[in-house]
């Protein structure tokens, strides 16, 4: 993936890609997916809001994945999120956002079978609409209803490529 010199202002980044704003980080995105993914994951429209992310084990901007590289195009497309940096110690890692979060992934050597997070979205039904248009291979939803304290939530599940496990949920 190329990167850009961080002395650069984003305004000339920007004008590199003929646009402004959102518009060109989105070109930027798009013009550096890999062709690999690009067939498989379509660019993703965004419908919902994700809120929070909560960890299901310790933290979530340490989620365990065998490959940083090939999980980002699935988190990119289908889920909506963005890479907002990278670093390469103590091990290779990713921060990636969406609206009003962060989670990080890392080659931290857990397994990710064992993980993932919980999002509070806006509208779980939009956001299952959304992910499954932006190319998330599942036939339903299988909406349910988890109470936690006095607080419920209609949920669904989604099981990235890289074995984390996500639970989306909006507050009723």
């Amino acid at each position: 993936m190329l990167r850009f010199a961080s002395h650069l202002p984003l305004a000339v980044i920007f004008r590199a890609f003929g646009a402004t704003g959102h518009q060109a980080e989105k070109r930027m995105i798009r013009s550096h997916r890999s062709e690999k993914f690009a067939d498989e994951y379509p660019e993703a429209t965004m419908t919902s809001v994700f809120k929070r992310a909560r960890p299901y084990q310790d933290d979530e901007m340490n989620l365990p994945v065998a490959n940083v590289d090939e999980a980002i195009p699935f988190y990119e497309n289908v889920m909506g999120f963005r890479v907002a940096s990278r670093a390469d110690a103590p091990h290779r890692s990713v921060v990636l956002m969406r609206d009003e979060i962060k989670i990080g992934l890392a080659e931290n050597g857990g397994d990710p079978t064992q993980d993932g997070c919980f999002f509070e979205v806006d509208n779980a039904e939009s956001a299952f609409t959304e992910l499954k248009g932006n190319g998330l291979q599942k036939q339903a939803a299988d909406f349910r209803i988890d109470e936690h304290g006095d607080k419920r939530f209609k949920v669904f599940f989604v099981i990235a490529p890289d074995g984390l496990c996500y639970c989306l949920g909006e507050r009723l």
